[in-house]
């Protein structure tokens, strides 16, 4: 945004050291920047976690994609064959750590983001119930997850799931996932039904509609950008989560993040790095997604042009 004509010299110096603090946080206070770091290590030629000399004076020989290859080839059973036929494609599949990981991750992460969505959507309908008793005391216990430490979270639910029967299986993490998931769809939809003109609802119900359909083509359309705002943060909580993993997975329902992290305990490669990576652009585009349906929300309920 351009300074206005009438600005003098030192109200632009001003101008020009606020943006400088305000960038230099959101880098390092918000911890962008060693996020930002890992991008051009992954593509270090040397298994090293640190930039070589040929990094750093940009030689083309210094930068490689044998950590991008490496997340397929590894544990494939002729990593020799990689991009050569077809075959290899099923050889990846079926026995690829990264990509076994990858697949549990994403079965774990739709669940999860499925039941939490349900659950939180209905939970912030009855919230936005005037007539609700005790809807404080309701909204804290729904957004404890939030609140309470993972660990002591992932601690309960392991002792809870060992007597019942779903620790080391698919089902308890998808559960476990679903609990850390709902206080963000209970938040984002609450706060979509805060704007909501419930004269509209009294409208379709003086022509004759019932509930249901009230529902389906007044309330559902109207609040459908909250409820995929707070399934995408459902689903990111889902996919990063390593600690309720860590407690409650079996070794073959090990996710991405239990994957690397067992890869920092045990075997250090830069594989971790290229992983990495990808997650960070898969985080940028889930908040580009947010931000998109944020915009439209507003633009439903006539707040913005």
């Amino acid at each position: 945004m351009a300074l206005p004509a009438y600005v003098d010299r030192w109200e632009r110096i001003w101008h020009w050291v606020y943006l400088t603090f305000c960038a230099l946080v959101f880098l390092f206070l918000f911890l962008l920047l060693p996020v930002l770091v890992v991008v051009p290590l992954s593509f270090n030629a040397e298994p090293y976690f640190s930039f070589t000399e040929g990094m750093l004076t940009l030689d083309p020989a210094a930068y490689s994609l044998r950590w991008y290859r490496d997340i397929l080839q590894n544990g494939m059973a002729d990593p020799t064959q990689l991009f050569s036929g077809w075959s290899w494609i099923g050889d990846a599949w079926a026995n690829s750590q990264w990509i076994h990981a990858a697949k549990n991750s994403i079965v774990i992460a739709i669940g999860a983001t499925i039941l939490s969505t349900l659950l939180g959507t209905v939970a912030a309908l009855g919230l936005s119930q005037s007539i609700l008793p005790g809807r404080r005391l309701i909204m804290a216990l729904l957004i404890s997850p939030m609140i309470v430490p993972i660990i002591v979270t992932s601690t309960s639910l392991y002792f809870l799931f060992s007597e019942i029967g779903l620790a080391n299986t698919y089902l308890g993490l998808i559960v476990a996932h679903a609990i850390l998931g709902t206080p963000f769809v209970v938040i984002t939809v609450t706060a979509t039904l805060s704007g909501f003109d419930r004269s509209l609802i009294r409208a379709g119900q003086s022509l004759g509609a019932s509930p249901l359909v009230v529902f389906q083509r007044v309330i559902m359309p109207l609040i459908l950008p909250g409820i995929l705002s707070g399934a995408l943060f459902a689903f990111g909580t889902s996919f990063d989560e390593v600690v309720a993993v860590i407690f409650l997975a079996d070794y073959d329902q090990r996710t991405i993040p239990r994957q690397m992290w067992s890869g920092l305990r045990e075997q250090i490669s830069p594989t971790i790095l290229a992983v990495a990576t990808i997650l960070v652009a898969m985080s940028i585009l889930l908040l580009t997604v947010v931000e998109l349906l944020r915009r439209r929300s507003e633009r439903l309920r006539g707040l913005t042009a």
